[in-house]
């Protein structure tokens, strides 16, 4: 069983994305998520290409991620610069990564068009590079960028470009399908071209312009790649990267290869939706083996069919990849998933236990609220909880007032938030200022509540979204709150739903708090 290194690259290629923009904490709470999956490989970002991005590589080295390697990008020295003197050189060095990934031209119509330099100065640009990173950092590996439409029109450089870079000794040479036009058939030809002449470990980048970036990775794996580069869920500029998603069982289910442990495998669902969260996307529900209709079945003939023998109308067994199949409109999944996420959290439930068909029918109640948990795992734990019977009140609200007020034309809303709350049989009023009506309703309630329990006094909130659910209704319609909340040890993830965005928030930011001390008194 041939191991493959999955080197995922949500975090930088993914950002790249149309309406994507990751905060520092949002891809360190990726990055967490990423590590708890076993990727080998973590692309973190460009740190010699925005403030976000060295901020990532300074916080990231604290984050408790044994299995994955945090890598650092960036391209080949500029022209006419000497390696130790470039300051894009220079910052991947001081991102202080395990692994180096820089990219280099393998297109001659880049390298005159866009570099405008001769190809024999291209060459020296990437072998100087990667042999001055090599003094530096134990790994470097090399993106030959544009690799597959630079071989189709001028394969003796193209290949010229691979061989400097093995040269100078980096450790995987991963040719790069940049603008994702090329066809199955050509990478096949193109691959069985470069094995010949490359020693060295080989990979693949393939981008999605043609629909081909799964089908492509997996034909060079099977040709001798050994390393595949790819984002969760395909997110990647223009139409795309590879779907590591699909890619990672198709490999590791139908072709037998090594890419995580099958533990690992299960929490691809997980993943996925989580990343979504974050991203502020939709789920798509017919996204392979990881979507909500992977596995779904509605046809009469198909229903009997799967409940005698899945494997009729399934192409693996959905519990490999996290997933559980599901007949639409008379259920007949979800406790599974209920107990998985019991046990994650340290709950024991007997699975024949009649808090299990409450709790779930308590979430699909919340789920066609708009409620969903992924990314709010602490809303879901407490949900649990109160469920059992293991959940305990700090306070009760007796009432809170938020006003917004703009006095000049020119001068920034004053926002204001007055909230009442009994902590046993004391009762505090109180009032606070804020940035916003959300912000000042958190600051009253911290207020109210820090002389109770100081423990508070470290929460910090880190993150703030808002999704609209029901689109059409305009300013009425309702909306998905996910806020981030974080101690010096950790951070959480909860949500609140209401056509009222305060109301939402007020959820989300109770929710927060009650997790907070929960965990303190357990």
């Amino acid at each position: 069983m041939r191991q493959i290194e999955i080197y995922d690259t949500t975090l930088r290629d993914g950002s790249q994305a149309e309406d994507i923009a990751f905060s520092v904490e949002d891809k360190l709470r990726i990055t967490e998520k990423l590590g708890e999956l076993g990727v080998h490989y973590i692309e973190g970002g460009w740190p010699g290409s925005n403030p976000k991005d060295a901020e990532y590589f300074k916080k990231v080295r604290k984050l408790p991620i044994s299995k994955s390697v945090v890598v650092a990008f960036g391209s080949t020295c500029r022209p006419r610069h000497k390696a130790e003197d470039d300051h894009n050189i220079k910052t991947l060095i001081d991102s202080k990564a395990e692994v180096i990934t820089i990219f280099g031209k393998t297109w001659d119509f880049h390298v005159k068009e866009a570099l405008k330099i001769s190809l024999e100065e291209n060459l020296e640009l990437i072998y100087n590079s990667i042999s001055h990173l090599k003094k530096h950092v134990g790994k470097v590996f090399f993106d030959a960028e544009h690799f597959f439409d630079g071989y189709k029109d001028n394969p003796e450089f193209a290949m010229k470009c691979l061989l400097a870079a093995q040269g100078a000794g980096a450790d995987c040479i991963i040719p790069c399908d940049t603008n994702g036009g090329t066809l199955p058939n050509d990478i096949k030809r193109i691959m069985q071209g470069v094995v010949k002449k490359i020693k060295k470990p080989l990979g693949i980048h393939a981008h999605n312009d043609s629909e081909c970036a799964v089908a492509n990775s997996i034909i060079a794996v099977e040709l001798g790649a050994v390393q595949v580069q790819g984002t969760i869920n395909g997110l990647g500029e223009r139409c795309g990267n590879a779907n590591l998603c699909s890619i990672i069982p198709n490999l590791q289910v139908k072709l037998g290869y090594k890419c995580l442990t099958d533990e690992n495998l299960r929490k691809l669902r997980d993943v996925s939706r989580f990343v979504n969260e974050i991203s502020n996307l939709r789920h798509f529900k017919r996204q392979p083996f990881v979507g909500d209709s992977a596995f779904a079945h509605k046809g009469g003939i198909h229903v009997s069919a799967v409940r005698k023998r899945p494997e009729t109308y399934e192409h693996i067994r959905p519990e490999l990849v996290g997933n559980s199949h599901r007949v639409l409109i008379s259920d007949m999944a979800g406790k599974s998933n209920i107990l998985r996420k019991a046990e994650e959290f340290k709950i024991h439930i007997e699975p024949d236990s009649p808090e299990v068909q409450g709790i779930l029918d308590n979430l699909k109640d919340l789920e066609h609220q708009g409620f969903q948990f992924e990314g709010a795992e602490a809303s879901f734990e407490l949900l649990l909880k109160k469920v059992l019977g293991l959940h305990r009140r700090f306070f009760d609200l007796i009432g809170f007032r938020v006003i917004d007020e703009k006095r000049k034309e020119k001068e920034a809303p004053i926002s204001e938030a007055t909230i009442m709350v009994k902590v046993g049989k004391h009762i505090e009023h109180t009032a606070a200022t804020g940035k916003g009506p959300v912000n000042a309703l958190d600051n009253a309630l911290r207020k109210a509540l820090e002389k109770f329990y100081p423990e508070l006094k470290s929460v910090k909130l880190h993150d703030y979204k808002v999704r609209v659910l029901t689109a059409g209704k305009g300013t009425s319609a309702k909306v998905r709150v996910l806020v981030e909340s974080g101690d010096d040890e950790s951070k959480w993830g909860t949500v609140g739903v209401s056509e009222n965005i305060i109301e939402a928030s007020w959820q989300a930011l109770v929710d927060s708090i009650e997790y907070k001390l929960l965990k303190e008194k357990e």
